[in-house]
């Protein structure tokens, strides 16, 4: 069983989602990665989200450029939280994909974060958090991984500080 549903539209996406699945390894999160497209292969999309709510997932995360329907595909299918990655990769620059993932009927809301590795990053806390709500031992980790962060900008700061004679 996987918490997470990481799935991508395009095998030419992953580059620009493995920091989603980076993260999700990085703090213990059962997963899975694959690929479906709304468009290409909605049999397949459907059969995937049947099979993965059944097996106990409890957040999608779907990343897509252009139309980018594949998060609302996936809204359409599950009563579970989706979160969309918006995918740059048209001539509009990611723009098409952003509105395409954020514009959604009431009723059928996709969760989306910011383009490409950085809306993939923040996937992944957004589903940890998520799931953390009734994971303790989750939300620790979420918060030691913060404070680490924190440690990490106050040490680079003092370093900086040390370097230019403050």
């Amino acid at each position: 069983m996987a918490d997470v549903v990481v799935c991508m539209g395009s095998a030419s996406d992953e580059a620009k989602v493995e920091p989603c699945v980076e993260v999700l390894k990085r703090l213990g999160i059962s997963h899975v990665f694959t690929i479906a497209s709304a468009h290409r292969t909605p049999r397949r999309l459907e059969e995937l989200v049947a099979r993965e709510e059944a097996a106990g997932a409890k957040v999608f995360i779907c990343a897509a450029g252009m139309a980018a329907h594949l998060a609302g595909a996936v809204a359409a299918r599950t009563d579970r939280p989706v979160i969309g990655i918006p995918i740059s990769g048209s001539a509009l620059g990611g723009m098409d994909a952003l509105l395409s993932t954020v514009q959604m009927p009431p009723g059928f809301p996709v969760a989306t974060v910011a383009l490409d590795k950085a809306g993939a990053t923040n996937a992944a806390w957004l589903a940890a958090q998520m799931i953390a709500l009734t994971d303790r031992s989750l939300a620790e980790k979420i918060r030691a991984a913060r404070r680490e962060m924190q440690e990490s900008i106050e040490k680079a700061g003092d370093e900086l500080s040390k370097r230019h004679g403050a």
